[in-house]
């Protein structure tokens, strides 16, 4: 008898679990022709059993761009290139890295972003400059910077523009945050705006970095002497003598951006005194091949590296192998608005150097051009027994150096009306 009930329960349990699966099976195929006739009242065929099912796959990004190069439409003369041969020295390389994608392409590739630009990784600069470890501390901070351009404006003056404003000389004289007493010393002399005799227009414009850490903030003072005197150019980079050279090719930017149609610039420093209308007699009387080809001022040459580490001009060996092109001192010097073009694209093609004066010569011999000797321009200076003769002063173009005092009083004194030279 429990034998005949545990047949019946087995029975039992299976015709359950048959009429579960029937039932299954009537609703997915119920299912499956509903999805049918959806699929064909769209116009679309249901799906085949026989044949694979393709998933949508997710896209393939598109590749990154490659970053954008400059074109460079000038040309690097032969003679630079065998002043520069290629050595081992870490400022040769990178110069005839840029050659030869110059050469080979008529462009160079853009520096990073300004605040991407500095070289953090002390792996990569040992990998380049084998004694990095030994150099000073101004030299290592620019060899992290010296691939970096185009630092970001913070007072940008507006009346320099380029809408054929005529002008004839431009004075850009480098400056530093602090120094408003030798700012102000010249805009009263020399540094004067305006029209000169035979309709000159003269412009004054000066070159600020930002002040260092080490600095007293003078950000507020500074943006009201620039809306006072509307001649305030500064950039958002810490103020150092090596970073003049980064000053330089910022201007040169700048200048061919906003003051194209300037026939003459005079670079100078602050604390120097120029005979402005005796500069602006000799520019009169320049033929117009010279003038398109101007550089002139106190020429350095010969010139080399100074190796000695406690000089401020040192150079290391591995950072720089040869002698200088000759060069105009950076105390003061003249150069034409016609060349202002093909600077502003070499000085993205040439490496920056950290001595200022020597890396606009390196500018102006990539052109072809050399530089002119001129007796007017002393910017080591007068011999110490005419320091005090107006005469002397009268004559000259370019001094260098004087106070702010010294300067009003030479000012004055060469324009005497009792003065007899």
């Amino acid at each position: 008898m429990r034998r005949v009930r545990s047949l019946m329960a087995m029975v039992l349990l299976g015709a359950l679990l048959l009429i579960l699966v029937l039932s299954n099976w009537q609703i997915d195929s119920a299912e499956a022709r509903l999805a049918n006739q959806e699929l064909l009242s769209r116009g679309s065929s249901p799906p085949d059993p026989q044949k694979p099912v393709w998933k949508p796959t997710t896209p393939t990004p598109a590749p990154t761009p490659a970053p954008p190069k400059l074109v460079l439409n000038t040309t690097v003369s032969e003679n630079f290139r065998e002043f520069f041969p290629h050595n081992t020295a870490y400022w040769s390389r990178l110069l005839h890295a840029f050659l030869r994608q110059h050469d080979r392409f008529h462009t160079v590739t853009p520096p990073a972003e300004w605040n991407e630009c500095k070289e953090a990784s002390r792996e990569v600069l040992k990998t380049n400059v084998h004694d990095f470890d030994t150099y000073p501390d101004l030299h290592k901070d620019f060899l992290r910077m010296c691939h970096c351009r185009n630092p970001p404006l913070l007072i940008e003056p507006k009346k320099c523009t380029s809408g054929g404003n005529g002008s004839f000389l431009l004075l850009a004289i480098k400056s530093v945050p602090s120094n408003f007493q030798r700012r102000q010393a010249v805009r009263e002399t020399w540094g004067t705006e305006g029209v000169y005799q035979g309709g000159l227009r003269v412009r004054t414009i000066f070159l600020l970095g930002s002040s260092s850490n080490m600095d007293p903030n003078l950000a507020q003072l500074l943006e009201f002497e620039a809306q006072r005197y509307q001649d305030v150019l500064q950039w958002d980079f810490h103020e150092s003598l090596f970073n003049l050279t980064l000053k330089f090719d910022a201007f040169f930017k700048w200048t061919w951006s906003n003051c194209r149609d300037v026939s003459f610039i005079f670079s100078g420093d602050d604390d120097v005194f120029v005979n402005t209308p005796t500069i602006l007699d000799y520019l009169r009387a320049l033929a117009p091949e010279p003038a398109s080809r101007l550089y002139v001022g106190q020429v350095i040459s010969p010139a080399s590296p100074i190796r000695d580490p406690k000089s401020k001009y040192y150079i290391p060996q591995s950072y720089y192998e040869g002698a200088y092109p000759p060069y105009a001192g950076g105390g003061g010097f003249l150069f034409s608005g016609a060349l202002l073009g093909r600077m502003a694209q070499l000085s993205s093609l040439i490496p920056l150097f950290p001595i200022d004066d020597v890396y606009v010569g390196m500018c102006i011999h990539a052109l072809g051009v050399a530089p002119e000797k001129h007796s007017g321009f002393q910017t080591f200076d007068v011999a110490e027994n005419n320091r005090e003769n107006m005469c002397v002063h009268k004559k000259l173009m370019v001094i260098h150096q004087r106070t702010p005092r010294e300067v009003k009083r030479l000012w004055k004194g060469i324009h005497s009306p009792l003065l007899t030279c």
